[in-house]
């Protein structure tokens, strides 16, 4: 179940939606609904003995966030909002709702190492296949995904291929090129300790040399992706990679990932200029200046309800668009929302590192290492853009921050203890 999502999530392009449903009828949302009303089954027909004893305290920091969001949307509907914003707003809800369907059955369906190696590796082969994709979009200097438009009942708003000097941006399956730079640089950690573990399998694979080919693939477009996102997402990836991996890989990693990027930068003329041109001239640049800009509008937005915000999902791109999910979240959800998003984000980081101090079993302890890398890599990256509006940055978060719960779980197991 939790494949089909990964594979609606990343491979299903996001800007095409079922046309019957309107702004709900992308696959992996309702998958994700379908995911929720499995799990509430599950949990009903639960029997005591079966019941996990192994506390979760992101279950209580995703629960925070979900009341501080119905109560903020219920304040905003009793304000009264313009037509065009409620709908919206109920769209937002079933988002989350769908968010939620992924995070519990993530928890509560990986169980064993078994499970968890089996998802990493399938979102390490996700990432890289993005990658790739992006790799071809930027030497074609085309979507290649114009085909879509022609598949009966979907409603499908691809643009253009963007382009910034004179290169291609690639975008992947996503809307927008940020939003396809969180699952590269997010997979990139799982890529890398996939690689240094042999795939998390128990015995030799002659194939496991490929693992490697997917942690160069991932490096490069990562690269060439022509955005400062990408880049410093690629480097809070490989810092926090290294404590996954054993120190005689450290060198191998840094040094190999290093000499990799700089072949790329000498091969494809004018790379190197544009690169540092991009962070060199950010003072100038006009997105730059529009997020700083946005800081100082926060507190005209947040004025009316600085504690729980304007609602969940009622503050639309016409108003002012800030490029910043942290501070989106602020004006959505007020103070008590960032704080529990906050939380939220901190509590996953801390299950999975706290899984990788209690596991006796290298390879869990490794995994764990790397979900917290890419729940950092993703919290790092949702500075530079509103993440959370976006289909995959935001599915992708919430499915890392259930592995990382259930990280928790099957290092308890794995060292036998029980806090029933």
């Amino acid at each position: 179940m939790l494949t089909i999502y990964i594979v609606l999530l990343l491979g299903w392009p996001s800007f095409m939606t079922i046309s019957r449903w309107g702004s709900l009828g992308r696959p992996s949302l309702l998958w994700g609904l379908i995911l929720l009303f499995w799990w509430i089954v599950t949990r009903l027909q639960t029997r005591a003995d079966d019941e996990t004893t192994i506390p979760q305290p992101l279950r209580y920091a995703f629960g925070a966030l979900v009341i501080v969001a119905l109560v903020s949307f219920a304040a905003a509907m009793l304000r009264g909002q313009p037509t065009d914003q409620i709908s919206p707003a109920v769209t937002a809800l079933f988002r989350f709702a769908s968010w939620a369907g992924v995070f519990f059955v993530a928890i509560d369906g990986i169980r064993t190492h078994a499970d968890a190696a089996r998802l990493v590796r399938r979102l390490a082969i996700g990432g890289a296949a993005l990658a790739a994709l992006g790799l071809a979009q930027f030497v074609t200097g085309q979507t290649l995904l114009d085909w879509t438009s022609s598949i009966p009942g979907m409603t499908v708003d691809l643009a253009d291929a963007a382009t910034r000097g004179s290169f291609t941006r690639a975008s992947g399956t996503a809307i927008h090129p940020l939003e396809y730079a969180v699952p590269v640089v997010a997979s990139l950690p799982l890529a890398i300790t996939a690689a240094v573990n042999g795939g998390f399998r128990a015995r030799f694979s002659p194939h496991r040399g490929w693992w490697w080919v997917a942690v160069g693939v991932i490096t490069i477009a990562s690269v060439i992706a022509v955005s400062r996102s990408a880049i410093i997402g690629l480097a809070v990836a490989v810092i926090f990679s290294l404590p996954a991996i054993p120190v005689a890989f450290r060198w191998v990693i840094g040094v190999g990932g290093g000499i990799l990027s700089l072949i790329v930068l000498a091969v494809v003329p004018g790379l190197l200029g544009t690169i540092v041109g991009l962070f060199a001239g950010a003072s100038d640049d006009p997105s730059t200046q529009s997020r700083v800009d946005g800081l100082a509008r926060v507190p005209e937005f947040i004025s009316s309800s600085p504690l729980l915000g304007q609602g969940f999902g009622t503050f639309l791109p016409r108003y002012y668009i800030f490029d910043n999910a942290w501070v989106l979240m602020l004006v959505e959800l007020g103070v008590i929302g960032v704080v529990s998003f906050a939380m939220l984000v901190t509590i996953a980081i801390g299950s999975a590192y706290s899984a990788s101090r209690v596991s006796r079993v290298a390879s869990t302890k490794a995994m764990s290492r790397a979900i917290a890398a890419s729940m950092v890599t993703i919290a790092v990256l949702m500075i530079f853009f509103d993440g959370v509006s976006f289909t995959i940055s935001s599915g992708l978060l919430f499915f890392m921050a259930g592995m990382a719960a259930a990280m928790r779980s099957v290092a308890h197991a794995e060292a036998g203890i029980d806090n029933g």
